[in-house]
C-alpha cells in the first residue's frame, strides 16, 4: 500500500489489520453490519457487455457484491491485471482475487498469476476464506513471458489454489478459457462453491480460436470461408462456450442469476465456516519457486 502521509499510512494499516485475526489459531473477526446479507443488485445483471470482446470493470462487480461497497485492494499499482483484496460478505472477512478485463483482457501473465499466488498464501496462513471472480481468456503469449518463466509462475499460483485448505468459493462470470481456467481456483483443484453466471464461456479455448484451428479444413472447402467461419463460431459457443455443458460435467455446482451473486455467496460461505481440510501428511509442499 502507498500513502501520502504517516497518519494515512497508520489509517491504512489499521484498517487492514482488521481484517485478519490476531494469529493463525483464530477465525478472522466477524463484523455485522447493516447490509442485508439476502440483498440482490439487478445491475449486475447487464453488467457483462454482450460482445464478449469488450472490457468491463470487475471491480464495480466487486464493490456491488460486498458489504456496504468497502473493498480493500492491495497492490493496486502492481499487474492491475488481476484484482487483489479484502472485503466482508454477511459481516466475514474474506481474500478476493478476480481477473481483470480492463487491463490485457484479464490474461494471466508472471506478474499477475505471482501477486495472486502471494495473496492466497496469505490468506490462507490466516483461515481467510478466497472468494475468486473468474474472467481469464488464457495465459499472456509470447517468447518473452516464455523467457521469464510464465509456466512456473502459473504453477505457483495452481500450487496456492491447490494447497489452501480456507474455503474456497468460485464465481465464473464469462471466460475461463484453458489452463488459466484450471489455476483460477477450478473445481479440479479442490474448489469447494463453483459458480458461474449464464455468460460464462467455459471451454478449452476461445471459440475464433478453435474453429480456426479445429474446422480449418471445412472452411476452405466453403463458398464463403469468412461467411461459413462466422456460422461455425456461433455454433461452437451454443455447443461448447456455454457453463451448461461444465455444470452437466460436474465441474460447477450451480448456475446462477447475476443478482443473486451477494446472497450465494454469503450462503456458501455459512455452509462452509467449519470447514476443517488438511493436506496430505508430509514435511512440507515443494513450491515451483
Amino acid at each position: 500500500m502507498t500513502a501520502e502521509s504517516e497518519a494515512d499510512a497508520m489509517y491504512l494499516m489499521r484498517k487492514m489489520l482488521g481484517y485478519l485475526p490476531q494469529n493463525n489459531m483464530e477465525d478472522p473477526p466477524f463484523s455485522p453490519n447493516g447490509d442485508d446479507p439476502l440483498r440482490t443488485d439487478e445491475s449486475l445483471d447487464s453488467i457483462i457487455p454482450e460482445d464478449p470482446g469488450k472490457p468491463y470493470d470487475v471491480k464495480e462487480v466487486i464493490h456491488r457484491v460486498v458489504d456496504s461497497g468497502e473493498f480493500y485492494e492491495i497492490q493496486e499499482a502492481f499487474a492491475q491485471n488481476i484484482v487483489i483484496g479484502f472485503a466482508r460478505l454477511g459481516g466475514r472477512s474474506v481474500g478476493l482475487v478476480a481477473n481483470q478485463p480492463q487491463v490485457l483482457a484479464g490474461v494471466l501473465d508472471i506478474d499477475a498469476s505471482e501477486k495472486a499466488a502471494r495473496f492466497i498464501r496469505f490468506c490462507d496462513s490466516f483461515n481467510i476464506p478466497v472468494v475468486t471472480f473468474v474472467d481469464v481468456p488464457g495465459f499472456m503469449p509470447g517468447t518473452l513471458q516464455e523467457h521469464g518463466g510464465i509456466i512456473r509462475s502459473g504453477a505457483k499460483l495452481l500450487h496456492a489454489y491447490c494447497e489452501a485448505t480456507v474455503p474456497k468459493v468460485t464465481v465464473v462470470l464469462r471466460k475461463a478459457y484453458g489452463g488459466a481456467y484450471i489455476v483460477m481456483s477450478s473445481k479440479h483443484l479442490r474448489g469447494d462453491v463453483n459458480l458461474a453466471w449464464p455468460s460464462a464461456e467455459i471451454a478449452v479455448m476461445g471459440p475464433d480460436g478453435a474453429v480456426s484451428i479445429v474446422m480449418r479444413k471445412e472452411m476452405e472447402k466453403a463458398d464463403d470461408p469468412a461467411l461459413r467461419k462466422k456460422e461455425l463460431i456461433s455454433e461452437y459457443r451454443e455447443k461448447f462456450a456455454t457453463p451448461y455443458v461444465a455444470a452437466e460435467r460436474g465441474y460447477l455446482d450451480d448456475i446462477i442469476e447475476p443478482n443473486e451473486t451477494r446472497p450465494r455467496l454469503i450462503n456458501a460461505l455459512e455452509m462452509l465456516k467449519n470447514k476443517r481440510d488438511t493436506n496430505p501428511l508430509k514435511k512440507h509442499g515443494n513450491i515451483p519457486l
